[in-house]
């Protein structure tokens, strides 16, 4: 790039904090700022905050505008749904500020709020701001990687995609979220209540059929508890035999009433074989394993900070994934 990105980061928690911290060792980034609502962070110095000399000078504030430059791009790691997300984006792309959100709905926003979705790509429009929603999952594993994959399939009749995430190696958030600790029927109620469980499968599910150009008659989303056989304690919390050690989240969706897509997700404490999969039945046929799987966190960063590069050279409004030129910010 010949010059800078004056770059803000919305949202301090672990997700957060790896990004910014990434994004101020590139050469292309100036870090002017960061936003956040803890009262314990307001103010604080980022230099001392993430402990990166350089960021000495710059501060935390409670809102956009509060920071003492304008951004050329936020990033923002905030919440998971679209709604509160809105109420989070929408003030800054007022302002004419791109934006790359980790916010798992906004990875496919017409899925859950097409309402919203239409006025906040408007709002983009109107006001020269680009937004996009991504990471690893979703994001990468369970969505864009099994269409790059399709591209050389000459005829697709269905796509299954596994995941199997040891979440032990997880930060404390996501270890909550799949309901550790919790009583096997609190988290299904939980989850039934959109208050646990991972968010995005759905939106992944629906951008595979929206790059396939494929209509879903309808999508299915269950989730089960599994339960801990033994003992389990993490680096964050402790889980009692018979407890909630994580989740098993299953996606399946319709076209012409005939199941063509699955998405299938096992993201437990102490998961062994981790591994990503992808099967697509076509021709030719083609099953891809990643032993190991995808390094969440770590790969969710790289997701985030990729992306800005790419998404600056796009059209003003709200994108997809998909939209994105393909590449890596190594300007």
């Amino acid at each position: 790039m010949k010059s800078k990105v004056k770059i803000a980061q919305f949202g301090l928690g672990p997700i957060g904090m790896e990004c910014l911290k990434w994004a101020a060792s590139k050469p292309w980034v100036q870090v002017i700022g960061a936003i956040d609502i803890a009262p314990a962070k307001i103010g604080v110095d980022l230099g001392k905050l993430t402990g990166i000399k350089g960021l000495r000078g710059r501060s935390t504030v409670a809102a956009v505008d509060e920071l003492e430059q304008k951004p050329d791009l936020i990033f923002h790691t905030a919440v998971s749904r679209f709604r509160p997300a809105y109420q989070q984006l929408e003030p800054i792309v007022k302002r004419g500020i791109n934006v790359v959100s980790s916010c798992e709905e906004l990875l496919f926003p017409n899925l859950s709020e097409p309402r919203l979705a239409s006025k906040l790509d408007r709002v983009c429009r109107q006001c020269g701001a680009r937004l996009v929603g991504t990471g690893v999952n979703p994001g990468f594993v369970m969505d864009f990687l099994p269409l790059c994959l399709a591209t050389v399939s000459r005829e697709i009749r269905a796509i299954h995609i596994q995941r199997v995430v040891n979440a032990s190696t997880r930060r404390e958030p996501l270890q909550r979220k799949i309901g550790s600790g919790l009583e096997p029927q609190e988290f299904e109620r939980r989850f039934q209540a959109g208050q646990a469980g991972h968010a995005g499968l759905k939106e992944s599910l629906a951008l595979v059929a929206h790059g396939l150009g494929w209509q879903l008659s309808t999508i299915v989303e269950s989730a089960k508890a599994v339960v801990a056989g033994r003992n389990i304690r993490t680096r964050y919390l402790q889980v009692r035999k018979g407890q909630t050690c994580g989740l098993h989240q299953r996606a399946e969706g319709k076209v012409d009433g005939q199941v063509r897509l699955t998405l299938d997700l096992k993201m437990f404490l102490d998961a062994k074989n981790e591994h990503d999969a992808i099967q697509i039945e076509g021709d030719p046929p083609l099953a891809v394993v990643i032993p190991g799987g995808v390094a969440g966190d770590q790969a969710t960063v790289a997701a985030l900070v990729n992306a800005a590069p790419r998404l600056l050279r796009t059209e003003p409004g709200l994108r997809l994934v998909t939209d994105l030129p393909l590449g890596t910010a190594t300007e």
